[in-house]
């Protein structure tokens, strides 16, 4: 088999004309590290998802089912486009609104705008927008293939729209099931979206809490917004605090419009998390790390029900999750 192989990859060299083979030199290690795909893959990218149940199982299990993410209208959720780079030592790539700074720049967004004017002043990185990466990291970045008039926010934030559905999430025993939530629908917008993964070798550092984590990780950053959601919360503790059952909501609205810390988010309710190897400090268990978790949003339920009886609305004004680490280990 080994020498099929090597067969196999000679015979290209052999119709390659002399004169060619001797332009053909090996590249020393100073060269390689200057041979970059500065360009990139772009990938226009529509799809729908379905899953019919999805288990995480022990002795018994937890089950996601009828599962479903596609356009509002059943099709296939589409015009998105998504940038992939390995960045070179300081690249400029596209992050966050970036876009946004950079038609600041060019003077089609009214930089009076909050909004605008902090993506100007956290985008704008020597000439160029975006975010300053170190060689080696994986840059992928979600955004629109078609964002309509370039002078208006309202045609880039509504550019990419999707409906999440999800029949039930069960908690399953081997005689008994408990259905916790059901009836699940979302519809809403998408905003930028990036993932990031950090190369910075064997190197680590310990967060606030002790915990020692990698400095190569996983970096997740999105914007979405949820402009009509319900869902039936059959059997469910919220923060261990409070029971929720048999409540039922409707016209659910996610979004950051109402609180204090709003600028640079153009309404869109954020979500922020970094996911490396780590050791617990309080244990010394070693498993995933999941920290720098930040959530922020305000939540508007205009009809809440208990026991079908609508009992009126519930807002949440700068609802935020911040300071959070996890460590998720096997026992």
């Amino acid at each position: 088999m080994t020498g099929l192989q090597r067969t196999a990859l000679c015979l290209p060299l052999l119709v390659i004309p002399p004169c060619t083979l001797a332009d053909i030199e090996a590249l020393d290690d100073k060269s390689l590290s200057q041979v970059t795909g500065q360009s990139g893959v772009t990938i226009e990218l529509a799809t729908r998802i379905d899953l019919d149940r999805f288990s995480y199982i022990d002795e018994g299990s937890l089950s996601i089912y009828d599962l479903s993410l596609s356009d509002p209208d059943g099709s296939a959720m589409d015009n998105m486009e998504l940038t992939v780079d390995v960045a070179g030592d300081g690249e400029v790539l596209e992050h966050g609104f970036s876009e946004m700074a950079r038609r600041a720049n060019a003077g089609q967004l009214d930089t009076g705008n909050p909004d605008v004017a902090d993506a100007l002043a956290r985008y704008a990185v020597g000439g160029s927008f975006g975010k300053q990466f170190n060689a080696g990291d994986a840059v992928i970045h979600l955004g629109p293939i078609d964002s309509g008039d370039p002078t208006s926010l309202d045609d880039y934030l509504h550019s990419v729209d999707f409906a999440l559905d999800i029949g039930a999430v069960k908690a399953e025993g081997p005689v008994d099931s408990t259905t916790m939530f059901s009836n699940i629908h979302l519809e809403g917008y998408l905003g930028p979206t990036d993932i990031v993964i950090r190369n910075a070798g064997d190197s680590t550092r310990t967060l606030a809490n002790g915990d020692t984590v990698s400095d190569s990780e996983l970096q997740l950053d999105t914007h979405f917004e949820i402009t009509d959601g319900s869902l039936d919360w059959d059997v469910a503790d919220v923060i261990l605090l409070f029971n929720f059952a048999a409540v039922g909501i409707e016209g659910l609205q996610v979004h950051n419009r109402w609180g204090e810390d709003t600028a640079g988010h153009f309404g869109m309710a954020s979500a922020t998390a970094r996911l490396s190897q780590g050791t617990s400090g309080r244990s010394g268990h070693e498993g995933l790390s999941i920290h720098n978790v930040e959530f922020r949003a305000d939540i508007d339920m205009p009809v809440f029900k208990v026991g079908g009886t609508s009992i009126g609305t519930i807002q949440f004004e700068d609802f935020v999750i911040s300071n959070t680490n996890m460590m998720v280990y096997g026992h």
